[in-house]
């Protein structure tokens, strides 16, 4: 185990990004096509394709996910990864046609200080492209694609993952793209509010503090009485290889986003777009009730501490007045 997304067995990231730009994308690969739903909690959110993964709906899997800075520019990353995989002979059969099914989400990283002035074609579907082309098992955390550019109420924010195995030998792991409105942190101080699901020091060690004061506990959100619905989002994933039906996808996703309500303080306001998609590789057999129960249980800590890792590997910013880095404050 890695602790990262790729623990579970047919799924590869890749990240491209531009340090120019300050932004990027992340591309994630279903070796075989996978069962996925999405559960969609924020304000303001910004997907593609999330018609698709409705369990009403006829296509069944998916092949790739695409996550993405740029705000609505960026939705343009799934097209990117949607043509490395048609090169690949990879897509959903019409008869003779294939088309790879890449639904995705966007954060809001226009106004981090990186340069975005692109011109008439924004660079996101080449990023898709190039993420797609660098899809690996082994991936960076951090300031990296598709969190390059991403920050939250008060610290510098990043991309995530977590994974673990259920008590009945589920795998089942997290990604997160941390671009959150409010804060990962208790307050300004070291302490994650992911703290007690913290495995083996992951994001520090520090806990949670002895006490909790009222300035600990106000809140802190981007932008102060500026703030908007189109500047924040946090997009995550969540891979199982239990066998899932689309319904059964969707009501894992729900369960994750308890661990966005754990990592981050305040979370599913009117001004974030919070997006969970949940997805299913179908090796293992599960039992529908309590091992469903104990699966999105377990989902909903792995967020909450892929979450806390996006932060706590993140490195600010190169502009004037960029938000600092949980490393430049209190890393040792």
């Amino acid at each position: 185990m890695k602790n990262l997304l790729t623990d579970v067995k047919g799924v590869r990231v890749g990240h491209a990004d531009d340090p120019k730009l300050a932004s990027g994308v992340t591309a994630i690969l279903f070796d075989a096509p996978a069962v996925a739903a999405i559960d969609i909690r924020g304000g303001g959110p910004g997907v593609r394709d999330d018609a698709v993964l409705d369990p009403v709906n006829t296509v069944e899997r998916i092949d790739a996910l695409a996550l993405s800075g740029g705000s609505a520019f960026g939705l343009d990353a799934g097209g990117g990864v949607q043509a490395w995989l048609a090169e690949q002979g990879r897509g959903f059969a019409v008869r003779d046609a294939l088309i790879p099914i890449v639904p995705g989400a966007i954060i809001f990283d226009l106004l981090n200080g990186g340069d975005k002035a692109w011109g008439r074609f924004a660079p996101y579907r080449d990023l898709g492209y190039a993420a797609a082309a660098a899809a690996d098992t082994d991936f960076k955390l951090g300031s990296v694609g598709a969190g390059l550019g991403a920050t939250t109420a008060n610290f510098k924010g990043g991309l995530g993952s977590a994974s673990a195995l259920t008590a009945g030998g589920i795998t089942v792991a997290a990604l997160a793209v941390v671009n959150a409105v409010g804060s990962v942190t208790v307050g300004d101080g070291p302490w994650f509010w992911a703290a007690p699901f913290e495995m083996n020091g992951e994001f520090g060690g520090r806990g949670l503090p002895t006490s909790f004061t009222p300035d600990m506990l106000a809140m802190r959100i981007k932008g102060g009485p500026a703030a908007t619905a189109a500047e924040n989002t946090t997009v995550s994933v969540v891979v199982t290889d239990a066998i899932l039906t689309k319904s059964q996808a969707k009501r894992l996703a729900m369960m994750a986003q308890t661990g966005m309500a754990r990592a981050i303080y305040p979370v599913h306001l009117p001004l974030d777009g919070d997006v969970v998609f949940a997805a299913a590789t179908c090796e293992k057999p599960i039992e529908p009730l309590v091992e469903l129960s104990a699966l999105g249980m377990t989902a909903a800590n792995v967020l909450a501490r892929a979450i806390a890792r996006g932060v706590y590997h993140a490195t600010a910013l190169p502009f004037a007045g960029a938000l600092p880095a949980w490393q430049d404050r209190f890393g040792r």
